[in-house]
């Protein structure tokens, strides 16, 4: 039996790459928009007369808002039942500013806004419900690995995903393994929001966070971000993959184990949310490819 398409959705975590050129883009665009106006492209690029992509993930977000008027413009290049998973200002997310040049005077300071609920109503989710209307996917926190005790935090983010208003999809993303457990779970369940399940360098692979959150999931939907291979660090993730117009190195476990949280999900009436970097093997449109071929395929592989 065929997945449903319209509650499994594939997409890449961004889309604009220039190595796609040849592969999902054949317009011409000056260097200046390609960001802003390829994702019509995206949207229709298509696999066996269907279209491939039916979410992306909205990364630049992280970094600084965008205006309810750049949504609209992202919004309007696609079809009414695409959906945008957007990434969370890292002003609502970080405990403390890292000692990195970009932020500037703030760089080592406690963060004020760590998890603001007046400062993500107003910069974040107001914006993108003007900008983006039904075409609005699940809100994605990313926490970083660093200055969080797992404990602190916890209860940290008990109290803000109780105030936050309902009606859109919310998802966390720890990056600190130790965060992981049913006091997490649990957490998350009470609030109907998903964890994310990312592949990335220092997290335990994927089945192994399904175990950690008691085999269950915690909303009616789930996330998954295949973003790096295990043990292999950003920096050489981009050096070894660059431009991004191949698969370089397949990792077939964590192709296996998307598959099998996907299916979970899917007998489970939940649907799903997959977003693949290219730094997971080389190629994201290309990784997308594979999964929804292998997932054509019939398998009874537990997690």
């Amino acid at each position: 039996m065929p997945l449903d398409t319209t509650a499994t959705r594939f997409g890449t975590s961004s889309w604009a790459y220039e190595g796609w050129q040849g592969l999902v883009y054949h317009r011409t665009y000056p260097k200046s928009r390609f960001s802003q106006d390829t994702l019509a492209e995206y949207a229709a690029y298509r696999m066996h007369d269907t279209p491939l992509f039916s979410t992306v993930g909205i990364d630049h977000s992280f970094y600084r808002p965008a205006s309810a008027k750049q949504f609209a413009h992202y919004a309007e290049q696609v079809p009414d039942e695409f959906r945008f998973c957007q990434k969370v200002w890292e002003e609502i997310t970080v405990p403390a500013y890292a000692n990195l040049p970009r932020y500037g005077a703030k760089a080592g300071k406690s963060n004020p806004r760590f998890l603001d609920i007046g400062a993500f109503h107003d910069l974040v989710l107001q914006p993108a419900l003007e900008g983006l209307g039904q075409k609005l996917g699940p809100f994605i926190f990313e926490f970083q690995r660093w200055g969080l005790d797992p404990a602190v935090f916890l209860q940290q983010l008990d109290r803000f995903l109780e105030q936050l208003p309902p009606g859109p999809a919310y998802a966390t993303e720890v990056r600190n393994p130790a965060i992981l457990g049913p006091r997490y779970h649990d957490i998350l369940r009470a609030h109907a929001v998903a964890h994310v399940y990312n592949h990335w360098t220092a997290m335990p692979p994927l089945s192994e966070q399904h175990q950690k959150l008691t085999g269950t999931f915690t909303a009616p939907f789930t996330v998954l971000r295949l973003l790096t291979p295990l043990g292999l660090a950003y920096e050489k993730a981009v050096e070894r993959y660059a431009p991004y117009d191949r698969i370089v190195q397949p990792q077939p476990r964590m192709r296996q184990e998307t598959i099998a949280l996907v299916k979970q999900a899917a007998a489970e009436g939940r649907s799903s949310y997959v977003l693949v970097n290219n730094r997971s093997e080389g190629c994201s449109p290309l990784t997308v490819q594979a999964l929804l071929e292998a997932l054509a395929i019939p398998t009874d592989s537990p997690l």
